[in-house]
């Protein structure tokens, strides 16, 4: 196993009349020996071409990608010890389960058919699908295709596995059930993996680490907590979680923030944060914000709302809250899903000094965010 790094890597692409289109733009970001890094990012923000460049099918502009210490980026994909699951599968529908995980070994190695036997079995076994090696993939499920896709990669033993949107093509209960399994079998395989997922469900739940795209520059990479608790900026803020971030504009009046519905009183530590900033967007996570039944605000951090919409999930409500200056411009907050609550009624939005992210307007970056410990304290949780 090897470390894997990505040096400055860019890729752009020339357009029909000439013109360039940087579809990576400066991506660092080291993997480190057995770790499971997922890329996530909107569709076209780049992580599938930087994916497609760590596999040798895309040629790199400029940068580097090492595994260990060796330079791989002028290397043909066959002679990068790299394995890699498409999204399509990408199986060969006229052969079996056992010649499609075979193929790959019998081509580019001079194993003997008893190791290549024995390496499909093995793999077979993990997988939970020995009995599907004499099948033809149109005999198969969704779900079955993937883990042969998965087997073809598996019996190759590489140093990293590369892994594209391997999930998207299976219904929601497979999928959440595949997440687990590739968690299994990834810690039991202890091999370093890169996984894109536009699906922030799938980075939040499966990566030790997350790394975030947008537009071809990498955003943030860190523990999903730490990209949820404390967004690198205001983009990583609202792509990460749902329901989303909420975000309110502001500018700074001393030791308050001056909103088109309400002002919101600064502690001494928010004010050193955005000392020197002209505006500021003030963003607060939907269950960080407190809902009263009673329209009884106090003043500070507690305004008075109108509820506008509730959408039950089951085990929590979606109750969007308007304020009286513009009630059809809301924002989101999340209760219990026992609590009944009803649109039109009026109830005390609070929004808690410990939970508020700060950031700056011109440049979207992070000004304040709440700290890990503090949610760790109040037991928060991410919701994904």
């Amino acid at each position: 196993m090897a470390q894997l790094s990505l040096d400055h890597l860019t890729k752009v692409f020339t357009d029909d009349d000439g013109s360039d289109i940087v579809a990576v733009d400066d991506v660092t970001v080291n993997i480190e020996d057995g770790e499971f890094l997922v890329l996530v990012g909107p569709s076209g923000c780049g992580k599938s071409t930087t994916l497609r460049m760590v596999a040798g099918l895309e040629t790199v502009t400029s940068g580097d990608i090492r595994l260990g210490e060796e330079s791989i980026a002028d290397q043909k994909p066959q002679d990068r010890d790299i394995a890699m699951v498409f999204q399509s599968y990408a199986l060969y529908p006229h052969m079996t389960v056992r010649e499609n995980m075979s193929f790959g070994l019998e081509e580019s190695t001079d194993m003997s058919d008893d190791e290549i036997h024995e390496r499909v079995e093995d793999a077979a076994d993990l997988l939970g699908i020995p009995e599907l090696l004499g099948r033809k993939p149109g005999e198969l499920s969704g779900g079955q295709r993937q883990r042969v896709a998965l087997g073809r990669a598996i019996v190759r033993d590489p140093e990293v596995f590369l892994m594209d949107e391997p999930l998207s093509n299976l219904d929601a209960k497979l999928r959440s059930q595949m997440r687990t399994e590739l968690q299994r079998l990834q810690e039991d395989l202890d091999t370093t993996t890169m996984y894109v997922t536009h699906d922030q469900t799938e980075a939040m739940t499966m990566g030790d680490r997350i790394a975030v795209l947008d537009a071809g520059e990498l955003q943030q990479a860190g523990t999903p907590l730490e990209c949820y608790h404390r967004p690198a900026n205001r983009f990583v803020a609202g792509f990460i979680g749902e329901p989303s971030m909420n975000f309110f504009d502001a500018t700074v009046e001393g030791d308050r923030l001056i909103t088109d519905a309400f002002d919101y009183p600064l502690t001494e530590e928010m004010r050193e944060a955005v000392d020197g900033a002209n505006g500021v967007t003030l963003g607060i996570r939907p269950e960080d914000i407190e809902v009263a039944a009673d329209d009884s605000p106090t003043g500070g951090d507690e305004f008075g709302t109108t509820v506008d919409v509730v959408e039950p999930m089951g085990n929590e409500n979606a109750v969007y809250l308007g304020f009286d200056e513009d009630p059809t411009d809301t924002f989101v907050a999340t209760v219990g899903g026992m609590r009944r609550i009803d649109a039109g009624e009026r109830v005390v939005a609070c929004f808690p000094s410990d939970a508020i992210h700060l950031f700056d307007d011109a440049s979207g970056d992070a000004l304040h965010n709440r700290s890990l410990a503090d949610a760790e304290d109040a037991g928060a949780e991410p919701r994904v």
